[in-house]
């Protein structure tokens, strides 16, 4: 966990670095008013996440690909694709598990809501609704066996985001599912959670004006 937090406070320094090198334009979240009243194809996008997770003994890796829509200058809301693998090592001192190795691979739909109190900052609900193919096996050469799970997730967390409304949108987020449910894949597999990285780049299919 200290390992990813550092990691991604580099990272931030450096787009904050290299934001600050690029040419000053109009950013539309702040300098121009967007338009509610009525849908405007300016401001629906497509792009995606990709997620990665560790904590301990777990791994955990996935892409979103996602359509949403900026509401206003200070939300944007849509609809999610989920894919996420998870892997949990077998543990031979039994302190962890008892010497169990167990993957997932799930698939899934949900929505999201961004809601940006400053131009660069965003806090994200994500509810998800995953199915789960599940497989295990005792080691070295114990039973193994496999199911399907489902479950519900509540990604909720913050984030870092470059937005311009019409143009595009780049993000970093750090989240954590708030439900406990057996077979979520953001949590291990004795229910803990695993925290979730998110980084996401979004298009607008009908860019607006350039400045």
């Amino acid at each position: 966990m200290k390992n990813i937090v550092i990691a991604a406070v580099f990272f931030l320094t450096g787009l904050q670095a290299l934001a600050q090198h690029m040419p000053n334009r109009v950013n539309t979240y702040s300098d121009e008013e967007v338009n509610t009243n009525g849908f405007r194809k300016q401001n629906l996008f497509i792009g995606g996440s990709l997620n990665l997770g560790y904590s301990g003994y777990d791994f955990n890796v996935g892409g979103a690909p996602e359509l949403g829509y900026s509401l206003t200058k200070w939300l944007d809301a849509g609809v999610l694709l989920n894919l996420n693998y998870t892997s949990e090592r077998a543990d031979p001192s039994g302190y962890y598990n008892q010497n169990l190795r167990q993957r997932s691979f799930t698939y899934g739909t949900g929505a999201f809501a961004r809601l940006y109190p400053i131009r660069f900052l965003f806090f994200q609900v994500e509810p998800e609704y995953n199915w789960t193919n599940y497989s295990y096996k005792f080691m070295p050469s114990g039973p193994s066996g496999s199911q399907l799970q489902q479950a519900s997730s509540l990604l909720l967390g913050v984030g870092y985001g470059q937005r311009i409304i019409g143009q595009t949108n780049f993000y970093l987020a750090l989240m954590f599912d708030a439900l406990s449910n057996t077979g979520s894949p953001y949590r291990d597999f004795n229910k803990a959670a695993i925290p979730v990285i998110k980084a996401g780049f979004d298009i607008y299919l009908h860019p607006g004006r350039r400045y």
